[in-house]
């Protein structure tokens, strides 16, 4: 059972537009409504592939309560924490180019019962998922009111039961998680990354070293987004990158989510979560809003994976200099 926690969902709102003029009005050709959030995006994508999840998230209002039915049609077992403030809406604007512009709301201010409401709720669950081939997923911002430590409290829930952490996160949420420790994975893209190191790695080895530095907090494993250059995979003594010929995209929204799921969803070797990460990643891509690729989208042919990638390369080259079919 994978189990996902997302502390301020929303409603995602994607408008298809030929392009965006600031300051015009612009018509859409195309919308989309999805249960939104990051937490929620992984169990949307696990479901899909028929693999157990559940996901927890506090809702209120009538957006809270669409999200649930959304959810639900989508055979998303959740758990609701209801909550007074309303559910938040995102709204995201995909022009042809598929250039996405988000707009996100702040989201409700939890109060200190709703918020143990919440750790409640992820410890209920846990327990009764049991240690076996589990996974808490912690992904997205946190809640005002919900306090600082709410991820290094879930991770440390998780561990006393035994069951591994995957973190999805930025800004204040990421950063006390990794001066607490203790999750198996952390997946930052390359800004979150440079934002906890206070540095801009630029080649694959300067990549490499600053998420051992995090890794060396007491973390397991980094996977880290690399946007259309794919994803590298690092251990505090191993490393594998793998990405992809260039795709047209049609909407990056919950890309990276999906690519999280298909890390979770593999039971091979590292190297073969990578290469399931970012063949989930790449068919998100080439869907609009933030629709969920099913198994008949994923081309996992068309990954390359390479083991211990040259550290003197710019990440936008590894595709370009990696030799076909190697791992």
């Amino acid at each position: 059972m994978i189990i996902t926690v997302t502390p301020n969902p929303s409603l995602d709102r994607t408008f298809d537009v030929d392009v965006l003029a600031v300051g015009e009005v612009t018509r859409a050709h195309g919308t989309h409504v999805h249960a939104g959030g990051k937490g929620i995006n992984v169990s949307r994508a696990l479901a899909r592939h028929g693999i157990a999840t559940r996901a927890v998230l506090p809702v209120g209002g009538a957006d809270g309560a669409e999200l649930v039915d959304l959810l639900s049609a989508l055979g998303v077992p959740a758990r609701a924490v209801p909550v007074r403030g309303a559910t938040r809406s995102n709204v995201a604007v995909v022009d042809a180019r598929g250039v996405t512009t988000k707009v996100n709301a702040a989201g409700p201010t939890l109060d200190d019962d709703e918020a143990a409401a919440l750790v409640a709720a992820v410890e209920r669950e846990l327990d009764a998922a049991g240690p076996s081939r589990s996974w808490l997923v912690l992904a997205g911002s946190v809640p005002r009111g919900a306090g600082a430590d709410l991820y290094p409290r879930l991770v440390a829930a998780a561990a006393a039961r035994g069951i591994p952490v995957a973190v999805d996160a930025s800004g204040a949420a990421l950063e006390a998680t990794v001066r607490a420790g203790g999750t198996a994975l952390l997946k930052p893209n390359l800004d979150e990354l440079c934002d906890v190191l206070g540095t801009s790695p630029t080649t694959v080895g300067e990549i490499v070293a600053g998420a051992r530095s995090v890794l060396a907090r007491g973390h397991d494993s980094a996977l880290v987004s690399l946007g259309a250059d794919g994803a590298l995979l690092v251990t505090a003594t191993q490393s594998w990158w793998a990405g992809g010929s260039p795709i047209v995209p049609r909407s990056t929204v919950g890309a990276g989510d999906c690519t999280l799921a298909g890390f979770l969803a593999s039971d091979g070797e590292p190297l073969d979560r990578l290469r399931a990460a970012v063949a989930w990643g790449r068919a998100a891509v080439g869907l609009p809003g933030s629709a969920i690729p099913g198994p008949a989208d994923l081309d996992l042919a068309a990954v390359q994976v390479v083991t211990e990638p040259d550290p003197t390369l710019d990440p936008a080259d590894l595709f370009r200099t990696a030799p076909a079919g190697l791992a």
